[in-house]
């Protein structure tokens, strides 16, 4: 289910925050940020190119059915992908997150993440609440597929971040 990606809290990272915080400085923690945030980069393209990518299938029209175009001109894939964010955090609890800001959806599609994740769309056809359709996301689970792909790489580079910093205090 998307929601958040985070790598955050360990003791390491405590740990190094208050040793930057008695070091020095901005510089440091702006650097220190600064390549958090571009080891997360990496998996927030993905997640944004695995929504675009996403197919979503249906039965299609049935023999003598009506149709006609899409009322919205709005690219459903591609408002999601501008609604996923990275942000870094310093404070108590230090780290990355990848999220998807329900904030920057359109009202109407604000669950269409974690609703193209489970694999089944259903709604109602051209806004029609008397008419459902069902279209599936094949395959399901875009967002977890590609955060269980891209942790691993992000924890690695996040560690060697760490590391780094460290050896620039001692």
């Amino acid at each position: 289910m998307p929601g958040s990606v985070q790598i955050l809290g360990t003791g390491q990272l405590l740990e190094l925050r208050n040793r930057l915080r008695r070091a020095g400085g901005p510089r440091l923690r702006q650097n220190f940020t600064r390549r958090v945030r571009r080891a997360a980069e990496p998996l927030h393209r993905d997640l944004q190119q695995a929504i675009r990518s996403q197919p979503l299938v249906s039965e299609g029209r049935k023999a003598g059915k009506r149709g006609g175009p899409s009322p919205t001109t709005r690219p459903l894939r591609a408002a999601i992908a501008a609604g996923i964010r990275i942000s870094v955090r310093q404070g108590s609890s230090p780290g990355a997150r990848v999220w998807v800001d329900r904030s920057r959806l359109p009202d109407d599609i604000r669950n269409m993440p974690w609703t193209i994740n489970s694999g089944r769309v259903r709604h109602p056809v051209f806004g029609n609440r008397r008419r459902w359709a069902t279209q599936w996301a094949r395959p399901a689970g875009w967002w977890d597929k590609t955060v269980q792909a891209g942790m691993p790489r992000m924890q690695a580079e996040v560690r060697r971040i760490v590391n780094d910093v460290r050896r620039d205090i001692e």
